[in-house]
């Protein structure tokens, strides 16, 4: 682990983050624990994807002195007018830079700027081999909604997946 070099710092996402969103989203992608993806995108496709999430799916950064080392981003949950306030979010933290509370800060940036755009409820779908996503959801304030068993495969191997939920906004009233 990298010691810290200045105090963690939240903001939304800016297109020249995407070498260093995409450097991070490819580190979870590898370690298969994080994700059914099994090949990274590149700083391009992850520019284009920011720009087509614009302002109503944020994404949110974490840096330590000007550095990226965490980011957590919404998309839609479902394509139906009655799901507009529920987003389905991924976090992800530089694998040097674990264990120093950049998830809990890119988790609550995101819900922060969600609230503020009109959602009204968090989802997302952990594997359980990753308690430490497990972990950090909780102490976000997500709770354990259930499993999905076999909910896809991944590698030909057939993967659960923990739903976790967080309302937020209108809703956490």
């Amino acid at each position: 682990m990298i010691e810290p070099t200045g105090k963690l710092t939240s903001r939304l996402a800016a297109a020249d983050d995407s070498d260093a969103i995409a450097r991070i989203h490819g580190q979870g992608i590898g370690e298969r624990m994080a994700t059914f993806a099994t090949e990274s995108r590149n700083p391009e496709q992850v520019a284009d994807l920011l720009a087509a999430k614009g302002d109503r799916f944020p994404t949110v950064v974490v840096e330590d002195n000007g550095n990226v080392i965490a980011f957590a981003w919404v998309g839609v949950y479902r394509d139906t007018p009655w799901y507009t306030g529920i987003g389905e979010h991924s976090v992800y933290v530089d694998c040097e830079h674990r264990c120093r509370g950049a998830g809990l800060i890119a988790l609550n940036a995101l819900c922060d700027a969600c609230a503020e755009r009109g959602y009204w409820k968090l989802v997302s779908r952990i594997f359980p081999e990753n308690a430490a996503s497990l972990a950090l959801h909780e102490r976000a304030g997500f709770r354990n909604v259930g499993t999905y068993f076999r909910h896809g495969k991944l590698e030909g191997e057939w993967r659960d997946c923990v739903i976790v939920e967080k309302f937020i906004g209108e809703a956490d009233r």
